[in-house]
């Protein structure tokens, strides 16, 4: 990684470093990150919980409803409540909201999902793959990021 990426909460209580580059990058479209933001979709960076950093003052998990029907565990600085992690399911790996970066254009998506919600007025660029709800991360994830992910995760039996 060129550059560190670090960032935080709009109160600076929470501060986070990334120690390494991420996973891979959502853009995603669906009605639940438009309505939990307040915004057309949301940046989410995928990395290893273990590789985020945190100083300060620690989130508080605060569980969201889906439309889907599950929870969505959002982490929040306890001050300003800002919305600095999201889980699904997994806490092994967190989506680090893109926008709390200290340089939030230091990513850029390598998918767009969910589109089949996305506002009219988003144009997609023609060279990010994008999918009407979610896609296969077999088939779009490099090689070194799906062997991160299958060493972060622990086995099931």
């Amino acid at each position: 990684m060129g550059d560190t990426r670090e960032g935080g909460c709009a109160c600076g209580a929470v501060r986070y470093r990334l120690a390494s580059e991420p996973l891979f990058v959502h853009c995603c479209h669906c009605l639940s990150c438009q309505r939990q933001t307040g915004s057309a979709f949301v940046v989410n960076v995928l990395i290893e919980a273990d590789r985020v950093e945190v100083q300060g003052s620690a989130p508080e998990p605060v569980d969201a409803p889906r439309d889907d029907g599950s929870v969505q565990r959002i982490h929040r600085c306890p001050t300003c409540r800002v919305a600095v992690f999201s889980e699904y399911g997994r806490p092994e790996i967190l989506f680090v909201r893109g926008g709390t970066l200290d340089r939030p254009a230091s990513v850029a998506p390598d998918v767009h999902i969910y589109t089949r919600s996305k506002v009219p007025w988003v144009a997609l660029p023609d060279d990010v793959p994008a999918f009407e709800a979610y896609y296969d991360s077999k088939t779009l994830w490099p090689a070194e990021s799906l062997a991160r992910l299958r060493a972060a995760l622990p086995r099931r039996r």
